[in-house]
């Protein structure tokens, strides 16, 4: 019973695996599958409807939309996955230090934890990126702040149950160095978790990238995005509903691919156990 759910489960896994995978390939590849240039501007055909020429029609300033989808591809899915790796390296970093130091290591960065925690992580973001101005690296850094916290405090509680195991004392008494015992024998046993909480949270940080180009604190127009796509396309939503509904449909469908892997590597986990 526990096998054939298992398989399940990893069917389930390497089919969104394959989808997730496939969005990066098309991200990488935006450049070159693109049948129009994003920015070039076309006065005869602004708010086209969609056309064999421009199959997805194009906006107020006649560029091509599927062109424009394609090519945020990069900035939306390669965003979200650099920011949530670096924030897992950090966290975890940071978590694994406090959890096996202790001491005032761990109660100056526990405590900027909870008192970034205190803010809700959108609101708080907007406002670094007001602070530090639009781009793509600053609304990454805005989200940043506190997307790290979650690791910290899932690495610390993980260390703290291992420092009691015994396979602990025996590397310290083999002459094992902190470092060798940090990496090489509590790493490995808290990644699991770990690398689960940050595949969930690929969609999330997919989602706080748009929102925050959506609100014009993100990327810096005319570098194509699909969150800012669809705020310079929603004043004229009635007249080319397509211009906001096709990177709209990229955010949707990309963030449900994404969620639904983070759910399967969760639940294989799980079975796993």
């Amino acid at each position: 019973m526990k096998n054939g759910r298992r398989n399940r489960m990893k069917k389930r896994f390497y089919f969104f695996l394959t989808l997730a995978l496939l969005l990066v390939a098309i991200s990488i590849l935006a450049p070159f599958i693109a049948p129009n240039d994003p920015n070039a501007t076309h006065a005869d055909f602004m708010k086209a409807a969609p056309s064999m020429r421009f199959p997805l029609g194009t906006d107020k300033l006649g560029r091509c939309i599927l062109s424009r989808v394609l090519m945020g591809a990069p900035a939306s899915v390669f965003s979200a996955l650099a920011l949530v790796g670096l924030s897992f390296a950090v966290g975890t970093l940071l978590g694994m230090l406090c959890g096996y130091y202790g001491g005032i290591l761990d109660e100056v960065v526990m405590r900027i934890a909870d008192i970034l925690l205190a803010f809700p992580q959108m609101v708080l973001a907007i406002a670094v990126a007001g602070v530090l101005g639009g781009g793509l690296v600053n609304a990454m850094i805005a989200l940043g702040i506190t997307s790290w916290t979650l690791y910290a405090r899932l690495a610390r509680s993980s260390v703290l149950k291992l420092k009691k195991e015994p396979f602990l004392a025996a590397a310290k008494f083999s002459g094992s160095g902190s470092g060798r015992i940090l990496f090489r024998h509590i790493l490995p046993n808290i990644a699991g978790p770990l690398l689960v909480s940050a595949a969930t949270q690929i969609g999330t940080m997919m989602i706080g990238i748009a929102g925050l180009s959506f609100l014009g604190v993100g990327v810096i127009p005319p570098q194509a995005e699909w969150g800012s796509m669809i705020n310079e396309a929603r004043a004229y939503m009635q007249l080319a509903p397509w211009a906001v509904m096709a990177p709209a449909a990229a955010v949707v469908i990309t963030i449900i691919v994404f969620n639904c892997l983070g759910d399967a590597v969760r639940d294989l986990a799980d079975v796993g156990r």
